[in-house]
């Protein structure tokens, strides 16, 4: 495998995971799901979000799925979402038989067109998944009103937004669901995890047992039955006490971790600024109201071919950069299982042309000023 002088991404590590893991392992004497560092960390997230319960699952795509079953999807129903996101947010429809109807997306901010909900709608519609790209908020009023209006239910995929905001109001606790990815790549990280976030406390009973294999075990160690036993249908999404207290150490560190991504986030913007003013690149958008958390930072070339030829460049010079989705709505599976509304006007093209920067936690300034003089130096001799 190539390595890179300067990697596309680095696990967060702050330095106290070990004595953590070594808490768990040998203090606390508990390593499955559930124990005092998955309490932590689901208390942190509630203090943090204001979402009235929040649970620990063993990935985001799980989260989506327990989000899809808590919705009530049934077969034929439909949710409206982009088609440029991961395939967890569309998988977790599919899987309880619905259909995913994609929409475009905005070309400043690369999340679904918010405009383009309402003629989407059928009868068989029951609810909108949107997806915060890169930490940054859709419109949540304008598609909070569409939904109250329309009867629908709201998952929002914040699998890239802890810590960002949308009118102060955290991502994530706008819908019914919200739901967190704590993978490798994210800005706080368990290695392989997610958390399921609620906002109506009527759904927190059915989501423990969902969680809990079908079983009211949750009830039972809270002291409120004297057993348990199988009530409904479940799986089990509790990631392992380990993945929890490796989480929980950045955790402890959040707003650390937020600031440094956000200098080198504004380090890549100045930095580009005047690429961007000569319509060489086009730099990502952040609305008014919106907070972002840095999670990414990403520039779009003129076409395809550029896009390209820069990859290459950067690798050429130990740099690795990378592109992003493909679409889910010409990969073989959305032609099988969704289908596309309205006209694709920017979803093709737009992803085409974007490339992500590298973007970690300890990434320096002067691999960041690296990075820029590559890019520089691409477009000087291009």
């Amino acid at each position: 495998m190539q390595t890179y002088r300067i990697p596309f991404n680095k696990p967060p590590y702050i330095g106290t995971e070990l004595s953590y893991l070594e808490q768990a392992c040998a203090v606390n004497r508990k390593i499955c799901g559930d124990g005092p560092f998955t309490k932590q960390c689901s208390a942190w997230l509630e203090e943090h979000t204001g979402t009235a319960k929040s649970l620990l699952t063993t990935s985001c795509t799980h989260a989506l799925e327990m989000a899809a079953y808590l919705s009530g999807i049934q077969p034929g129903d439909e949710v409206i979402m982009p088609s440029y996101t991961f395939v967890s947010t569309a998988d977790a429809f599919v899987l309880r038989g619905a259909v995913p109807v994609f929409i475009d997306i905005r070309p400043d901010t690369m999340n679904l067109d918010e405009t383009l909900i309402e003629d989407a709608v059928t009868e068989k519609t029951k609810a909108i998944a949107v997806v915060h790209y890169a930490g940054v908020s859709c419109e949540m009023d304008t598609i909070m009103e569409i939904a109250r209006r329309r009867g629908l239910m709201v998952i929002e995929d914040t699998a890239q937004g802890i810590m960002s905001t949308y009118h102060g109001k955290a991502l994530g606790t706008f819908g019914e669901f919200g739901c967190l990815s704590f993978h490798e790549t994210k800005n706080y990280s368990m290695g392989e995890g997610g958390a399921l976030l609620i906002r109506d406390p009527e759904y927190v009973e059915q989501a423990e047992i969902l969680r809990e294999k079908g079983t009211n075990r949750s009830k039972f160690f809270r002291g409120q039955i004297d057993k348990y036993t199988w009530v409904d249908f479940g799986s089990s999404y509790l990631p392992s006490e380990l993945n929890a207290a490796y989480l929980m150490a950045q955790l402890d560190r959040a707003e650390e971790i937020n600031d440094a991504r956000l200098a080198r986030w504004n380090q890549y913007r100045e930095g580009l600024q005047d690429l961007a003013a000569k319509e060489r690149i086009v730099l990502p958008a952040v609305p008014e109201g919106c907070v972002h958390n840095a999670h990414m930072f990403y520039i779009r070339t003129k076409d395809l071919p550029e896009r390209t030829a820069l990859i290459e460049y950067l690798k050429e010079r130990g740099i690795l950069a990378v592109f992003h989705y493909i679409p889910l709505h010409s990969a073989p599976a959305g032609v099988r299982f969704g289908r596309f509304h309205g006209e694709d006007r920017y979803t093709t093209k737009e992803s085409e042309r974007l490339v992500r920067l590298p973007m970690f936690f300890d990434l320096t300034p002067e691999e960041a000023d690296d990075v820029l003089t590559a890019v520089h130096d691409f477009y000087r001799e291009n």
